[in-house]
């Protein structure tokens, strides 16, 4: 591995959890890079990066992947991100504290893929529940896990 701590990265447009992001994260002692299509509040922490790309289709998403590593952290809450991400050994969780892993992308994004065809042939209304205080909770526990596992094997451990 590396010397260097695992970088938090963000899909930032639409989340939710920013500020716990950083709250677990300076906990932690870790780098953040938020990165999105539009502006982001300016952060004066040294450990926190902005990141604005185009509006291209998928442009903060290819960043994220095009400069993830193995051991790094990603929040998204973009299936074919977590997709892409996990096959290059990064911990990947949504912002409802969903764990995507070796384990279970292949069902993520096959549930993904079953869902978008369900709203296209108008079998599915496609709504999504609303963030919940529980989600916010199951969210900091999963970061907080992450964030210790994704150290202690940068370290060696």
């Amino acid at each position: 591995m590396t010397d260097t701590p695992p970088i938090l990265y963000v899909d930032a447009d639409a989340c939710p959890v920013k500020p716990e992001i950083l709250k677990v994260a300076e906990r932690h002692a870790l780098p953040v890079t938020f990165v999105a299509n539009s502006g982001l509040r300016p952060s004066r922490d040294p450990m926190v990066k902005n990141v604005i790309v185009s509006g291209a289709f998928d442009a903060a998403d290819n960043w994220i992947a095009d400069n993830v590593i193995e051991g790094d952290i990603v929040v998204t809450a973009d299936v074919p991100l977590a997709v892409r991400c996990v096959a290059k050994g990064a911990h990947v969780t949504g912002p409802t504290g969903r764990l995507f892993d070796q384990a279970n992308i292949g069902m993520a994004s096959a549930m993904r893929d079953l869902g978008a065809h369900l709203r296209e042939t108008g079998e599915s209304k496609g709504y999504n529940a609303a963030f919940s205080p529980r989600d916010r909770s199951a969210f900091l526990e999963t970061l907080d896990r992450l964030c210790r596992r994704a150290k202690s094997a940068r370290a060696g451990a």
